[in-house]
């Protein structure tokens, strides 16, 4: 049977935009608002915001655009000075389109990439041995479908097949000299999403629930050991790596209110269950004496996100938001293999409509919180920030 073979096993997950390594700003409009949209956000980005919006109020709706998460990483091992990262830019993309077949049914296609993260520390870092570079996206395509089963209530549903690569090189320490592993791996997986919004006073209150499942992906791979001292490559030969993957299953909660006609102030509770992630772990079925578990015990967190949208005329629209994001890693288990911190954002946007076309900007600053870890031989503090800019393109019909 494989071991868990962990998404952040062959990475350094950095800081993703998210705690752990999800990226939830799948659009400009929702980055603006601090990513509190499950209850209203009706284009076609709803796809992955909750699947019950896509029957929204147009006839024909595309956004494609990217987001650019520019992190700051920062290590402090006890007794010693601060490390960081190189600067690296991780651009994930997203594309939807949503079509209304009639009043009451609506189909619609994503392409996004709803967890990943890339991370390149500095060539001396400390904990080099564990990751020195990194890189891991799952992109996902999701067809959904949505239908008004009564005047208040929709509900709606979609297939998450998803494409996973991941990337990591690492130092080996041969104590006289130092050699590295470059490992790849690659798999295929299969979730579902559904949700469900809700009218409960006309015009003014809505609310929605939105739920992801799980999604397991068998990793394959190599691992590719280079500069290794003569004595020791009998034993290091290139060798395949392999291991299951889950991740977390999430559901959203969310109000919003619509106090004034051009006036959305809108809040979310998300839940991500990270209880899944119990090990970090590679198999390597034909050398297994590198087999090294090493526990993590990640836990269910709640994060929150409120976030208000003004329409200033009629075709220019302004946005703010507040995120509030726990990191999910004990400190017990806390190392440079999965560096992590509590997340706070304060995010702001706006949008312009140009007729059928439009153009939404968004922003997060993010704080990585001081998190202390005392895990066994890698204790120490992690902090930093993370710059997260989004641009999104729309048409509607």
């Amino acid at each position: 049977m494989k071991k868990t073979l962990s998404v952040v096993a062959l990475l350094a997950a950095g800081t993703s935009q998210a705690a752990g390594f999800q990226i939830n700003t799948q659009s400009a409009r929702s980055t603006g608002m601090g990513n509190a949209t499950a209850a209203w956000l009706t284009d076609s980005s709803a796809i992955y915001y909750n699947a019950a919006n896509i029957l929204g109020d147009k006839k024909l709706d595309v956004t494609v655009g990217d987001t650019g998460i520019l992190p700051s990483l920062k290590f402090t091992p006890v007794g010693g000075t601060e490390q960081g990262q190189k600067t690296t830019l991780s651009p994930p993309p997203h594309v939807f389109a949503t079509y209304r077949v009639m009043d009451k049914l609506a189909v619609g296609l994503g392409v996004y990439t709803p967890f990943g993260a890339r991370s390149r520390w500095v060539d001396d870092f400390t904990g080099r041995f564990r990751a020195r570079e990194s890189a891991m996206a799952i992109y996902n395509i999701n067809p959904t479908v949505a239908y008004q089963v009564h005047e208040r209530i929709r509900v709606g549903a979609g297939l998450n097949i998803g494409r996973g690569t991941l990337e990591l090189k690492r130092g080996l320490d041969f104590v006289e000299s130092e050699g590295n592993v470059h490992m790849g791996a690659s798999a295929w997986g299969v979730g579902f999403n559904a949700g469900v919004q809700g009218v409960v006073v006309p015009k003014l209150v809505t609310v929605g629930v939105h739920y992801r499942s799980t999604m397991k992906l068998g990793f394959e791979g190599n691992a590719d050991f280079q500069n290794i001292p003569a004595e020791f490559q009998s034993r290091l030969p290139d060798t395949r790596v392999e291991g299951d993957v889950t991740l977390p299953q999430s559901i959203a909660a969310g109000i919003a209110v619509t106090p004034l006609e051009r006036l959305t102030v809108a809040f979310d509770a998300n839940l991500v269950d990270w209880s899944d992630f119990k090990e970090l772990a590679i198999q390597f079925p034909d050398n297994p004496s590198l087999n090294n578990p090493l526990p993590k015990r990640w836990k269910a967190t709640w994060n929150f996100h409120l976030g208000a949208e003004y329409g200033v005329t009629e075709a220019l629209q302004v946005r703010a938001g507040l995120v509030l994001d726990p990191s999910p890693s004990p400190d017990d288990t806390l190392t440079p293999d999965l560096p992590d911190a509590d997340r706070l954002a304060v995010t702001a946007g706006v949008g312009y409509n140009f007729g059928v076309l439009r153009a939404d900007a968004g922003y997060q600053f993010v704080s990585l919180s001081d998190k202390e870890s005392t895990a066994v031989g890698m204790p120490g503090t992690y902090n930093g920030t993370a710059h997260v800019f989004g641009l999104t393109l729309g048409y509607s019909m």
